[in-house]
């Protein structure tokens, strides 16, 4: 139980930062997914979806939510898929 006003405020708005580093975490592993799957699938959009997947990795690093290592990890591995074929 929240002690002062100033506990339940820092509550709320850990809440609603949980909420939106949420969904950004979602839409990377949703992009990151999408340019995999073409990739493997050998389509023509497979470079293209690659980068926005590393644009958007890039974003979720700057902003914190993900790990700079992380982000790293997750582009070469993209980069690396995409080269292969």
């Amino acid at each position: 139980m929240p002690v002062s006003g100033r506990d339940n405020k820092a509550a709320r708005a850990t809440e609603r930062k949980r909420l939106r580093n949420r969904l950004v975490r979602r839409s990377v592993r949703t992009r990151v997914a999408k340019a995999k799957s073409l990739t493997e699938a050998g389509k023509e959009s497979a470079q293209q979806q690659t980068l926005v997947a590393v644009s958007s990795i890039d974003r979720a690093v700057s902003k914190g939510i993900i790990h700079k290592n992380k982000g790293a990890r997750l582009k070469s591995r993209l980069a690396a898929k995409l080269n292969k074929k």
